[in-house]
């Protein structure tokens, strides 16, 4: 089975954030190491490392990823741009390494009107210059995305080219969007349309690349390019999708977390997490898929 959970607050302590996910009942985590809404934010204190390694324990060590910051552009043709973010991933690089986090998931960045190549052959290059600046023990995720305005990664050639033409390949994986694949054009509806998908996937990077996975449902339809989480079985994906999902043997032991809305009592998550679950165990569903 997939270990389920969601993305948490680390407000007031990062450990917190693994006080929420048990309240909600979650088997795996996303977090943000620091306000993804600033460049330069204050380094690690060793008590917050201490607390954070502490209560991972507690919890059974399971699997964590953190969220790189909006800010950075690796695909920018603004080279100030560029520099600042170069610096933020190699510094959230590093808070993964002293946290002991395996995963850091990054958008592939817009390329604001240069084009889809320019921008790619740009975030290879500069991503490869973060890399340059941190050690192995933390692996890269390239996320999925809608394809909004002019970002990258909506469709999977780009991150295909992203993974063929970056000089750490094996540094890099892939975090899958649910919501994001279906916006972008990618139907995982029913059992054929998703299976059809994963083979895409599958032809263009192998499904060994994907290494965590986003659970949300669409508010908008297939291909609109929009980028709009819904609560699981109440948007456009619909339940059949992640009953696809979540029996599909290849990754049932993959980590795979909401980032659907919620307030600050977490029922939300609680409520996805029961319907996710309810889903699991299908033989019916998991025999048919294709490997």
């Amino acid at each position: 089975m997939p270990f389920l959970g969601a993305h948490e607050s680390g407000a007031g302590g990062l450990h917190l954030a693994f006080d929420r996910l048990q309240r909600v009942g979650g088997e795996a985590l996303q977090l943000f190491t620091r306000n993804q809404r600033q460049w330069n934010p204050h380094p690690l204190t060793a008590d917050e490392i201490s607390l954070f390694q502490a209560a991972w324990q507690q919890g059974g060590h399971l699997p964590v990823a953190s969220h790189a910051s909006y800010l950075i552009n690796l695909a920018s043709g603004k080279q100030e741009l560029i520099d600042k973010s170069i610096t933020a991933l190699a510094a959230e690089i590093h808070r993964c390494e002293q946290l002991g986090i395996p995963f850091v998931v990054i958008h592939p960045g817009s390329h604001g009107g240069d084009g889809v190549e320019a921008g790619l052959v740009q975030f290879a290059r500069a991503l490869d210059l973060a890399l340059d600046e941190t050690g192995a023990g933390v692996m890269v995720l390239l996320e999925t995305t809608a394809g909004q305005g002019t970002s990258l990664g909506s469709r999977f050639e780009e991150l295909a080219f992203i993974l063929e033409h970056s000089r750490y390949p094996q540094r890099l994986g892939v975090c899958v969007d649910t919501c994001h694949i279906f916006a972008a054009g990618y139907d995982i509806r029913t059992l054929s349309a998703y299976t059809q998908t994963m083979e895409e996937f599958d032809r263009l990077m192998g499904v060994g690349r994907i290494k965590f996975f986003h659970l949300n449902d669409s508010k908008q339809g297939l291909a609109s390019r929009v980028d709009r989480h819904e609560h699981i079985g109440q948007g456009a994906i619909g339940l059949d999708g992640f009953r696809s999902l979540l029996n599909d043997p290849r990754f049932a032991g993959h980590p795979m977390t909401l980032e659907t809305p919620k307030g600050d009592d977490l029922q939300e998550d609680r409520d996805n997490l029961l319907v996710l679950r309810r889903l699991i165990d299908k033989p019916a569903v998991a025999s048919r898929i294709q490997l």
